[in-house]
Formats: structure tokens, sequence, C-alpha cells
């Protein structure tokens, strides 16, 4: 039986209740090799998922309405029963539903690995330097939803597995393969070799659009910080740059919203929508 212990929280101060006291502190989750996971849409995705699950958090109507799911599962499980009013003086913020899990990173997958474990057509996306974690979660989900077979995120991105990235993704992150904290320009040199396309996603694309272009089989969209953009090394590692056209005195768009136009332009030209 999976459910390790189901525990009424009567103690904060627990030890094993201080991911979830702490959640400000992304950064150290991520040291610890653990993330938070919220929410009506997430967790039941969590548990749905390969993700090992170390606990639970929950008021009690929402475990009985998960208990049954949460004992599929072959690992054990702390789940620790709190309710609403409790949940948002132990976490110190509010919470629209009192439902949170914490999980074990997932081993980060290569580049190598998922190409091999793929077939062309491959839609591939890469990010550098987005630190927003929000919008890296943003931009998995549309990964999810318009069919990208992986992630490459740049050693200074926010990591997909952030609690808001885990959370703006909607779930869908424990879903799409991710290659995290890589050496972008390797791994772009890396998909060249493989006959992958590489395609930069920059505003100043001297008035080359997505739609006016040829593209191969094999692509992989970069996308860059909506501050910066990207780096002459990382677009020097790219075929093309191109842009979205926009109107007149507009100079960018949001990078979640630009790559799901790009996404869905890909799979439009590969007759997927």
């Amino acid at each position: 039986m999976p459910v390790e212990s189901v525990v009424e929280v009567k103690d904060f101060e627990l030890p094993a209740l201080r991911w979830y006291r702490t959640l400000s502190r992304g950064g150290q989750h991520f040291r610890d090799g653990i993330f938070v996971a919220e929410g009506e849409k997430v967790v039941p995705r969590l548990l749905e998922s390969s993700n090992q699950i170390v606990s639970i958090l929950a008021s009690r109507e929402w475990y009985g309405r998960l208990e049954e799911r949460i004992l599929k599962r072959s690992e054990a499980i702390d789940v620790y029963l709190l309710d609403k009013p409790g949940m948002e003086a132990l976490t110190g913020r509010s919470c629209y539903q009192p439902l949170k899990a914490v999980a074990k990173i997932p081993p980060n997958r290569t580049i190598e690995e998922i190409v091999s474990r793929t077939q062309s057509p491959r839609v591939f996306v890469a990010i550098e330097g987005l630190s927003n974690a929000d919008n890296v979660g943003a931009l998995v989900r549309n990964c999810a939803a318009l069919g990208a077979n992986g992630v490459l995120v740049s050693q200074c991105a926010s990591s997909p597995f952030m609690r808001r990235a885990v959370h703006a993704s909607m779930g869908t992150v424990f879903s799409v393969p991710v290659v995290d904290a890589c050496l972008l320009e390797e791994s772009l040199s890396y998909l060249r070799s493989q006959g992958v396309y590489c395609l930069a996603a920059h505003p100043s694309a001297d008035g080359a659009s997505l739609s006016q272009i040829t593209l191969p089989r094999d692509v992989c969209l970069v996308f860059g910080s909506e501050g910066n953009g990207l780096s002459s090394r990382i677009l020097d590692q790219c075929d093309r740059a191109v842009a979205v056209p926009m109107a007149s005195g507009i100079d960018s768009l949001n990078v979640a919203s630009t790559s799901a136009v790009f996404l869905y332009e890909i799979q439009r030209r590969l007759g997927r929508v």
C-alpha cells in the first residue's frame, strides 16, 4: 500500500512540512531535488505521472477525492491533512484549493536520448536566459498543447521544475521531455548535426517572418529572454532568425505568446492542426 501514513496536522513545525513552510524558497527546493505541486489541475496530473511523490498536503475532502489514485501509486507517500485556513497559516499565503504535494525532480534527460526516442518530423523548443518561472511554465504548457517533442533549457534560465513554473504549466511539465540546465550552444550544435533546423525567434530579423520561409521536417525553435533576446553565440548556432509580424510601434510579444504562434505555425505546416 503506497500510503505510508495519514497524519492530521497539529504541529506546523513538523520537519516533514518544511517544504510547505518555505514555498518562496524555490532555489533551495531545487537544490534539495524536490518541487512543490499545487492545485486541482496539477496534483492530479502529478499522481498520473511517473514522478516520485514524497508527500501530499490536503484537506480531508481533497484526500477523499484523490485517495483511490494515491493508493494506485507504487511508492510510499506521507499524507498530511489540514483544512484551508490551516494550510494558509502554514504556508503564509492564500490558496484557492487546499491541495499540495512534494515530489522529487526527475532525472535529467539528454538531447541525445530525446532525439533517439523520437521520429521525424520532430519539433523541439529551446530557451536561453528566460528567468521568469511563470513564462517558462506557460511556454512548457504550449509545448505540450502543440506537440513539441522536447524542451531544452539553458543553464541561465529558470528550471521548469520551479514551483511557479510547474503551476503555470498546469502540470504539463510532467509529460514533456525536458533537458534542464543544458549547455545550449553545444545542444543546438548537436541538433544541427542530426539534421534539425534551428530557427531563432528574434524580433530584429530584418523583416523575415515564419510564414515566408521554407522549413525542413525537423525544427528547433529557439527563444530568448524578453529583455535581452538571444545572445550572439546562440544566434550563431541557429540556421535563421525570423520574427512574428506585428503592428507598427510594437516590437515584441510575451515569450509565451510568441512560442504559441511559432508552434502553431509549425504544426499547421506539418498538417497536425
